[in-house]
C-alpha cells in the first residue's frame, strides 16, 4: 500500500481522539478533577510550548502580521477559549461515548454555517442529513444506555458539547477565509498562533476561577496525567499527523477517519469508565454519523 504509514498514523490519531473523551471525563470530575478554566489553560500552555518548539526545529517559524492577528484572535476566542470552556464543563455532566457522538456535529454545523457565510446553498441532502442527525440526538438523549447519569445532567452535558462543536465550526469558517487571499496562512500556523491568542484570552477567566476556587490541590495524579495526554497527544501530535495525512492522501480521504472517532470514544468509555453499550447508542451512531456524512458529501462535491 503506497501510503500505509500515513493510514496507520491516521488510525492512531482517531484512537487518540477517542481516548480524549475518557480524558475529558477524568479531568473534569467535580471532586478529583481540575477546574474547567484551569484545565484548559494548563492544557494549552503545554500544547503551545510543543507547537512553538515544532515550528522552530522544522524551520517553519513565521510571525503573523497586524492584519492577520485580527482574525487569529477571533479564531483563538472560538477554538481555544469557547471550545475548551464548553468541552470541560460538558464533560462534567455526560458520558464519554455520548459526548463523542455529539462532537460529530462539527462538520454538519460547518456545512450549515457555510450557507450564510461562504455562499453555499441549502439542499435536500443537507435537510435530510440534519433530520437524521437530530433524530439520533433525540434517541441519545432519551434512551442512552448510561442511565446512571440523570437525564437532566446528560442533556445539559450533551448540549454543552454541541456548543463546543458549534464554536469549532465557526472557527473552521474563519480558517477557510484566513487561508485564502494575499495574506493567506497555512492551517498549521493558524492553529499555533490562534492557540497563543486563545491562551491570552483564557488567562483572565482562569484568574477569576482561581479567586473563587483556589489552586486545584484536590486534583488527582490521574487527572493531571490525562490532561498531559490531551495536551501533547490529542492536541499537538494528532494535529501534526492529521495535517500530514491531509497533505499526502487528500482532505476527503483523511476526513473519513474522523467518522471513526465516536467508535473509539464509545469503546474507550466502555473499557475504561465502565460505560454501557446499548441498541440506542448504536442507532444514534448510525443516524448522527450517517446524517452528517450525507450533508457533507454535497458540501465536498461542490467545492
Amino acid at each position: 500500500m503506497k501510503h500505509s504509514a500515513t493510514h496507520a498514523k491516521l488510525l492512531v490519531v482517531v484512537v487518540i481522539w477517542g481516548l480524549g473523551w475518557v480524558a475529558g471525563v477524568v479531568v473534569s470530575n467535580e471532586e478529583t478533577g481540575i477546574p474547567p478554566f484551569a484545565a484548559g489553560w494548563a492544557r494549552y500552555v503545554l500544547a503551545i510550548a510543543c507547537f512553538l518548539t515544532f515550528l522552530k526545529i522544522t524551520n517553519q517559524w513565521i510571525l503573523p502580521n497586524r492584519d492577520q492577528w485580527k482574525i487569529i484572535f477571533m479564531m483563538g476566542f472560538l477554538s481555544t477559549f469557547l471550545y475548551q470552556a464548553f468541552f470541560m464543563y460538558g464533560m462534567r455532566y455526560t458520558a464519554a461515548g455520548d459526548a463523542s457522538l455529539m462532537i460529530t456535529f462539527n462538520p454538519l454545523f460547518t456545512t450549515l454555517l457555510a450557507i450564510p457565510f461562504l455562499g453555499e446553498k441549502f439542499n435536500k441532502r443537507i435537510g435530510i442529513g440534519l433530520f437524521l442527525a437530530m433524530s439520533g440526538v433525540g434517541i441519545l438523549a432519551l434512551y442512552s444506555p448510561n442511565q446512571n447519569i440523570p437525564l437532566n445532567r446528560r442533556v445539559l452535558g450533551d448540549a454543552l458539547i454541541a456548543l463546543s462543536a458549534l464554536s469549532w465550526a465557526f472557527n473552521t469558517i474563519l480558517m477557510k477565509k484566513a487561508m485564502t487571499g494575499e495574506a493567506a496562512m497555512s492551517p498549521l500556523h493558524l492553529t499555533v498562533w490562534s492557540s497563543v491568542a486563545g491562551l491570552l484570552i483564557q488567562t483572565p477567566a482562569t484568574i477569576w476561577e482561581y479567586t473563587r476556587l483556589g489552586l486545584p490541590t484536590n486534583a488527582s495524579g490521574e487527572a493531571w496525567l490525562w490532561l498531559a495526554f490531551l495536551s501533547v497527544f490529542s492536541t499537538v501530535l494528532s494535529y501534526v499527523w492529521f495535517a500530514d495525512g491531509v497533505r499526502k492522501i487528500g482532505a476527503g480521504r483523511a476526513s473519513f477517519y474522523v467518522y471513526l472517532v465516536p467508535v473509539f470514544g464509545i469503546l474507550s468509555g466502555i473499557l475504561l469508565l465502565d460505560e454501557k453499550l446499548g441498541v440506542s447508542i448504536v442507532a444514534s451512531f448510525f443516524l448522527i454519523v450517517g446524517g452528517v456524512y450525507l450533508a457533507q458529501t454535497k458540501q465536498s462535491s461542490s467545492t
